[in-house]
Parts: C-alpha cells; structure tokens; sequence
C-alpha cells in the first residue's frame, strides 16, 4: 500500500515507522528541507499549494492522510475529489475552526465551555458581557501549544489581548474549573467499526503538553467512549482521532478534537498492542482494527526544548528515547521517552518516571 502524508514532522515520521511492519511505503510534501519523516520514505520539499508536487503524489499514492490541521482547505478538497484522503476534508474542517467545533459538540449533546465569536474589539467587549471573566480568547484557526489565546481576568486586558492574538477571528470561551485533563483516542474504520484506548490524564505546563498517564479502568472511560462516538458516527471519520476533555465534578466536558494521531497517544508505541499510528494505517487502508488494551503500566514524558543524553535515558529501566531529530529550541516539542512497568515493580517503576520527568527538566512531582 502506498500512503501519501501531508506533512514531514514527528507524526508523519512515526506514522511511517509503523507502517515499516505492513508493507506499505509512503511520500511525503513538507516545505520543510530538514522534514523529519524525510529518511522514512521520499520527501517532496514543497508548499502546501504547489500543484506539481500533489500531481506527483496522485500518481504514485492510494490513499492520503495528514499529521496536522492547518492545510489549506481548497487544497484538501481538491485532493478528495480525486483520491481518499482520510480523514475525511468534512473533520478537517471542523476541527480548524474553534466554533465550529464547539457548535458541533453542542450540536451533539455534548457539554463544552461556554462560548461566543469574536470579530472585533467591540465584539470581545460584547462576549465578555455574555460569558464572564474570567476567559479565554483563542483564534478560531491555528495556534496550539498555548499559542494565539489570552487569558483575560479584568476588562482592562481586552484591547491588549485582542492585539496580542493578531486581530484576527476569535472565540472566547469561559474558564473551565476542572479537576483534571484527559483524552480518548480512537480509531474507526471504513465500515463503521471502533476501538478505544484506554483513557489517558495529562499534565501541561504553559500550555505544552509534559506528561501523558493511561489510565487502565478509569470510571470515566465509557462516558468518553460515548462521546467520542458520537463525533466519530456524525462525521463518518475514518482514522484515528484524539478528543480532548476537561473533567468537571463526575461529567466530561469537550475541549477540542484533533482529527490525527496525538501526542498524548503516543505512549501506545509500546504501551499498547496496537499503536495509534499502526491503527491509523490499517484504518486508512481498509485493514483490520488492532488490540488496544494497555500491555502494563505507561507513561509518556515529551521533550521540549533540549534533548537529554541518550545513555542517561538508557540507564532508566523500561525507558524508551524516541528523538524525533529536530533542531533545539525552547517550547519545541522535539522528542519524546516511554517508560513501561514490564518487570518493574509500582514503586520502582513510580521512581523511574520520577527520573525522566527530572532529567527532561521537568517537575518530579508533576504527577
């Protein structure tokens, strides 16, 4: 099977290393000339735009995926009409725009913030009225790892706030008082069928994701399962998709749903019988979904900003280095380290985390 993924970075890459296992081979567009998914199969060095490199892709490809949100929609829909690309453009529109994402859970039944648009500073005045402080402002496209929001706490911040995020269409969405942040990742295939991972508890720091837990029986796994299903059957996705959810008293309330492979996910490389991207693939391609139970207990630390020693890694039992080999620099996301319980007992394997979280520069009590 031949795959083509818009994009070159961290997902595409892993993406790539699982698909090493079912005989498939893959191409890239990056416009990017040190794409990290590069030595994983053929890399067009392109823009997103750049007609001849799609023409090229649409030769060789069976199927199109992608490793992020911010393509551009007519490119997308473009492609759609001439090859699958899955997920489908109709997720990829939804997820790139905070409102209509927040309209479509709503739509669902399912519990978000409150929210109103901004388009202007007259607007955000008008918002902020109807919502409260205090708030968030976020662009309605783009921004991620705490990027493109401000937090508002006094209406003498708005016009600071509104120029700070560009000016450009917005929502403000109300603060949500939570107890703690998870995600459900799952996959679902051409013909309807869905598996979940086990519920995963994050932790962020300045808005950076820093530590993913999976959660083997989490009471709260059914109701997220519920509502994930629920997004998945409306949009007929076919993938796998990460939707992110704040818990608030015993219910789970909707932040948003990234229409890929996710970063809190990425503990299911070894965590897990069949990883998010190993999934990704056999649902793109029409192959059979794989096991998601948890093998033992797992989590996954990210590296943000300065890789550690590889041998200080090693010497952690049950710790895995996953280097992405991206260039160094502060509140970049340029690997990640799994560690897993395998011959460990719970107290070591808590020490071990310990660890990791200290030696990536992180709190050892993050947990």
């Amino acid at each position: 099977m031949r795959v083509g993924i818009l994009g070159g970075g961290q997902l595409a890459q892993m993406i790539a290393q699982a698909g090493a296992n079912l005989d498939m081979s893959f191409k890239f567009i990056s416009p990017d000339p040190k794409a990290c998914a590069a030595p994983y199969g053929e890399h067009i060095c392109a823009d997103y735009q750049d007609e001849q490199a799609y023409q090229q892709m649409l030769e060789w490809a069976d199927v199109f995926t992608y490793e992020f949100e911010s393509i551009p929609k007519s490119v997308v829909e473009s492609l759609e009409k001439k090859l699958a690309l899955l997920p489908s453009s109709k997720a990829l529109n939804v997820a790139g725009d905070r409102l209509k994402e927040k309209r479509t859970f709503n739509g669902l039944g399912i519990p978000t913030a409150n929210f109103a648009p901004v388009d202007s500073l007259e607007s955000l005045q008008s918002a902020v009225e109807q919502i409260g402080l205090p708030a968030i402002l976020k662009t309605r496209s783009e921004g991620y790892d705490g990027k493109g929001q401000a937090v508002l706490r006094d209406v003498s911040q708005l016009e600071a706030a509104w120029q700070s995020v560009g000016q450009v269409p917005c929502i403000l969405e109300s603060m949500v008082n939570f107890s703690r942040e998870v995600s459900i990742i799952a996959a679902r295939s051409k013909q309807g069928e869905i598996v979940y991972y086990p519920l995963t508890e994050n932790h962020h720091r300045e808005g950076i994701l820093r530590l993913s837990l999976p959660l083997q029986n989490d009471p709260y796994q059914q109701q997220a399962e519920k509502l994930a299903k629920a997004l998945l059957d409306e949009l007929d996705y076919v993938g796998v998709i990460a939707v992110e959810l704040f818990q608030v008293g015993e219910s789970l309330v909707a932040n948003e749903f990234a229409p890929r492979v996710h970063n809190s996910g990425h503990w299911t490389i070894e965590g897990a019988h069949t990883s998010q991207f190993e999934n990704h693939l056999r649902a793109i391609c029409g192959l059979p979904l794989g096991k998601t139970d948890a093998i033992n207990s797992c989590a996954m630390v990210n590296i943000i900003g300065k890789l550690p020693r590889e041998e200080d890694v090693a010497a952690i039992e049950g710790a895995r280095f996953h280097d992405y080999s991206k260039d160094e620099k502060p509140g970049r996301k340029i690997g990640h380290i799994t560690i897993t319980s395998e011959g460990l007992s719970g107290e070591a394997f808590n020490a071990n985390l310990k660890c990791i979280l200290q030696l990536v520069g992180e709190d050892p009590e993050l947990r």
